[in-house]
């Protein structure tokens, strides 16, 4: 097993680039052939100095050996994921085989010899994921025009503030590292990139309104509860830096007692079940008396719009009942 480089031409532009594959040696009727194992893209980022020591490593962890070499901690986590993939995709070969009748397999195995490598959760993951089915969020986000590799972002960021709430690079790490989210949904989450955890996060707020609309009327459906305002509140955060290109960045009354920082405030409405309505950010210097008018202004327009939607879902869901 080594790694190789290969010259492409660029379908578009003719222009030449190099193109790095994980090869194996296998003797054919036709004499020894160079068989691909795994294609490691254009962008594979370590010299050729240390491909012996990373074909090794991945070679070690595929046949179960102990390590024999000391690699870096970056190393250690690229032969391991490079390992994962291989073997993910032999299973999935040997699944296919093993699809045929009379094709049962079994083998012997000492579980005193087994040894977790890379373990993941995924029990908080199979039941968030399928809250986030039983709301159709999915569904509404592609409607929003998310691609795969923006659902399946979007899908990380919500369901990693359910489990475990923390920032965008908090979130990127555990996506990566520690759940096993991208196995359940199918997504590599170890190739996405942390820019791309930002920029779902804008992407999220700006369909803020039609995700909180399509959120609300799933809810009523799938609960039938009663349409009340019970609760209004405010609650603000506060930012360490100037905030200068914030418009909502003001001075105010700090609940984290941070009043010397520049503050938003968060306004979030709530029915009698305790389900959101709406939510709308406002400047750091509001209270509740000069921010509920606009709120159950807005709150109006909103509910028009989210009661259309529940006739219409009523109606489907009752053409479609036997």
């Amino acid at each position: 097993m080594y790694i190789r480089r290969t010259t492409i031409k660029s379908r578009k532009t003719g222009e030449p680039y190099y193109t790095y594959r994980l090869v194996e040696s296998v003797r054919t009727e036709k004499g020894v052939k160079q068989r691909t194992i795994l294609n490691l893209g254009k962008d594979f980022p370590y010299p050729r100095t240390l491909w012996p020591d990373l074909a090794c490593r991945i070679d070690e962890i595929i046949s179960g050996q102990m390590s024999l070499l000391k690699l870096s901690t970056e190393m250690e986590t690229a032969c391991q994921h490079y390992a994962a993939l291989i073997i993910q995709s032999r299973n999935r070969a040997d699944g296919i085989q093993n699809d045929k009748p009379g094709s049962d397999v079994y083998h012997n195995v000492n579980i005193d010899s087994l040894e977790f490598m890379r373990p993941r959760s995924v029990g908080l993951e199979h039941v968030s994921y399928e809250a986030l089915s039983q709301l159709q969020l999915c569904n509404k986000l592609k409607e929003l025009g998310f691609n795969k590799h923006e659902l399946s972002a979007a899908i990380g960021t919500i369901i990693g503030r359910m489990i475990e709430p923390g920032s965008e690079l908090a979130t990127h790490y555990w996506l990566q590292n520690h759940t096993g989210l991208g196995e359940l949904i199918d997504y590599d989450y170890e190739g996405m990139s942390l820019t791309r955890m930002y920029q779902i996060s804008d992407k999220i707020y700006k369909h803020k309104e039609e995700i909180e609309r399509h959120l609300y009327v799933r809810q009523r459906f799938l609960f039938q509860f009663e349409e009340t305002i019970t609760l209004y509140d405010l609650t603000n955060t506060y930012f360490e830096g100037s905030c200068k290109y914030n418009e909502l960045g003001a001075h105010g009354k700090s609940k984290e007692k941070r009043s010397d920082c520049p503050l938003v405030t968060l306004g979030l409405v709530l029915d009698s079940s305790g389900f959101p309505k709406r939510s709308k950010l406002f400047t750091g210097n509001v209270s509740e008396p000069h921010t509920l008018e606009d709120m159950l202004k807005g709150l109006e327009e909103s509910m028009e719009t989210v009661d259309e939607k529940q006739q219409q879902l009523f109606k489907k869901n009752k053409e479609s009942t036997p």
